[in-house]
């Protein structure tokens, strides 16, 4: 799933790293709202709300608002940063991004314990998920070849409608190319919804404590190249004995 990149990487490969990866924005985003009334992982709708803040003279909420638009960002940066410094062939590039989005969650997941509501607070909370989920969508886009999103739905719904047409509007046999587009994007709307659920389901249930359930899906997607190996190896090395 991480090991693949370029002519070395399938379908499977991104429908893979779909699953695992937009369910866990899925949940972050939910949990996030849940925790600080904040949604983590997109910022079309912050891009809004700063204009809003602004029109109204709230300029200390703009300022926040302002914040957590180029936090995002930097997150995204320093994703690229990190991956094309070690090399966007090497599996091993995707590792250290992962570990400090897992890093962010932990604080989120241990800290958010003491949350009193502040504003201050909601700024670093927030906005510590926001950076994780900015460095999780370039992580995802660099290696599927911006095939893969998992942060926000609005290109998925639009590309979803254009192939959607393309099957109706065809008078030949669709092409496998675009029955892969159509289940793949599919499957990131479905995972990011059902992450979603879960993820206010969860909260409600443990609070901030449920943040440590992403923290567990990105070890996985971390590892998962690895034990899927080591179980291959071991069955076909049963099969041979």
């Amino acid at each position: 799933m991480l090991r693949h990149t370029g002519e070395k990487r399938s379908f499977k490969h991104n429908l893979r790293l779909a699953v695992l990866l937009c369910l866990n924005a899925g949940f972050i985003n939910a949990a996030g709202f849940f925790a600080f009334e904040v949604l983590t992982t997109n910022v079309t709708g912050h891009a809004a709300l700063l204009a809003v803040n602004i029109a109204s003279a709230h300029f200390r909420s703009a300022r926040m608002v302002a914040l957590w638009l180029l936090l995002f960002l930097a997150g995204a940066f320093s994703s690229s940063i990190i991956i094309t410094k070690v090399g966007r062939d090497k599996s091993s590039a995707y590792t250290v991004p992962i570990l400090i989005i897992i890093f962010i969650i932990l604080f989120v997941a241990i800290f958010g314990t003491g949350y009193d509501h502040t504003l201050q607070e909601t700024e670093y909370f927030a906005g510590s998920l926001l950076f994780a989920m900015g460095m999780q969508n370039a992580l995802v886009s660099m290696i599927s070849g911006s095939v893969v999103r998992t942060t926000h739905l609005t290109g998925m719904f639009t590309d979803l409608g254009i192939d959607l047409s393309s099957l109706v509007m065809s008078r030949k046999a669709v092409s496998p190319g675009t029955k892969n587009r159509i289940v793949l994007r599919l499957t990131i709307i479905f995972f990011f919804l059902f992450g979603g659920i879960i993820g206010g389901l969860m909260f409600r249930k443990y609070g901030p404590h449920a943040f440590f359930i992403p923290a567990c899906i990105l070890l996985t997607a971390l590892f998962y190249d690895y034990f899927r190996v080591s179980i291959l190896r071991i069955l076909q090395h049963k099969n041979l004995t």
